[in-house]
């Protein structure tokens, strides 16, 4: 044949499949897992989720090795309650012997508990550190079984998860078992059917959600099982489900109060959808010196948990630190947070002669605020030549 020819028809055959054929379709979007990178989750964010991708179950990340409470958990499980999903928690593994497996899984049982984590939720062994990977197969096949009974002990059921490189190498995942993780660039076909769950991606985004998420497609009813059917969503139906009703702004709200109270450093955006009041410390009984109308956005340095508010912290242009409430513990936003990843690289820009704060933020598109947080700068006025200014 015709070489030429030949190349021509060929060219047409493709050109006619792509336009003809149909687009392949990922895989679904049933469960989700989070945790302190994703920030504290609100009912909002969970709401989404489950309306708008189907998501019927989330797992939250309960612990790590024998030092690691994840500080987001115990708010993860309430909203993801209030949301009406199925919620599920996760260890991430430090160990490498039995005995090691053993401190974790009565350490992780502490923290699910303490966490409000419900009997009959899974609690998975998340197995993926360089410690198993330096581990014996059968050494590890012998710490997760030491794992799983002592979870199953506290009342809730055991999975393991890991990649699809490590399975029945690095640790045993019996078929009917397992939840896996791998990430192909063709998602249109099921994967690893003869276990819980396929974790296909770790960039979905979602909308009202800041960064990236774990999602993962389920083959059966492990995870979302269980539990009281009347606290969580049916796997057809979300009509069903009981939303919370909108908590009173500020001032008229109760917040959940947490037994204790909590902080943490975290740079992010916050965009006001109320007016709120702007205070001295974070609480409500706190001075009010000003307020930020909706619509206007802050940069914040710190977060505080505090009395049943979730509050941002951020740096005035007097020098001096400012509060305000961005919404009520497991209930309303006040507005929108978007946390910068700490592992984002800094731009940074040198201060020049004749520069100051407003120039500079005018010229980087950013704002004095963003630049005094970043920077630890109390006061605005006080900037020199040759300074290394992050942004």
């Amino acid at each position: 044949m015709n070489k030429k020819k030949l190349l021509g028809v060929v060219a047409l055959a493709t050109l006619f499949l792509s336009l003809v054929a149909p687009t392949a379709q990922a895989a679904r979007t049933d469960m989700v897992d989070v945790s302190n990178h994703n920030g504290y989750m609100t009912v909002g964010n969970f709401t989404a989720m489950r309306d708008q991708y189907g998501v019927k179950s989330v797992v939250t990340k309960i612990s790590e090795g024998t030092y690691y409470h994840d500080y987001t958990a115990k708010n993860n499980i309430s909203t993801a309650q209030q949301s009406g999903l199925y919620i599920n928690g996760y260890h991430f593994a430090r160990w490498s012997s039995v005995a090691g497996a053993r401190a974790e899984a009565n350490y992780a049982v502490a923290m699910a508990k303490a966490d409000g984590l419900p009997i009959n939720a899974v609690l998975v062994a998340d197995v993926e550190g360089k410690q198993q990977q330096r581990t014996p197969l059968n050494i590890n096949n012998l710490a997760v079984m030491e794992f799983k009974r002592i979870v199953e002990a506290a009342g809730y059921r055991y999975d393991i998860y890991t990649g699809q490189g490590w399975r029945d190498t690095i640790v045993s995942v019996p078929n009917g078992t397992g939840w896996i993780a791998h990430y192909p660039w063709d998602t249109s076909w099921d994967r690893y059917t003869n276990h819980h769950a396929w974790q296909w991606t770790s960039t979905m985004k979602f909308n009202g959600s800041y960064g990236n998420f774990d999602a993962s497609q389920l083959y059966d009813d492990f995870y979302t099982g269980g539990q009281n059917k009347n606290a969580v969503i049916s796997n057809s139906n979300t009509a069903d489900v009981d939303n919370q009703k909108e908590a009173k702004q500020e001032a008229t709200s109760q917040p959940q109060t947490s037994s204790k109270d909590e902080d943490y450093a975290q740079i992010g955006m916050f965009t006001a959808n109320t007016t709120l009041n702007v205070r001295t410390a974070p609480s409500t009984s706190a001075k009010i010196v000003a307020s930020y109308a909706p619509s206007e956005k802050l940069t914040y340095d710190h977060v505080y948990i505090k009395g049943g508010y979730v509050w941002a912290r951020y740096m005035s242009y007097s020098g001096s630190y400012h509060y305000v409430a961005m919404g009520v513990m497991g209930g309303q936003e006040y507005g929108a947070r978007r946390a910068y990843s700490a592992t984002v690289q800094t731009r940074s820009y040198t201060v020049k002669s004749g520069d100051s704060l407003s120039v500079i933020a005018r010229k980087l598109g950013t704002t004095v605020s963003h630049l005094q947080s970043m920077n630890g700068i109390r006061n605005a006025n006080l900037i020199y030549p040759g300074q290394s200014l992050r942004y």
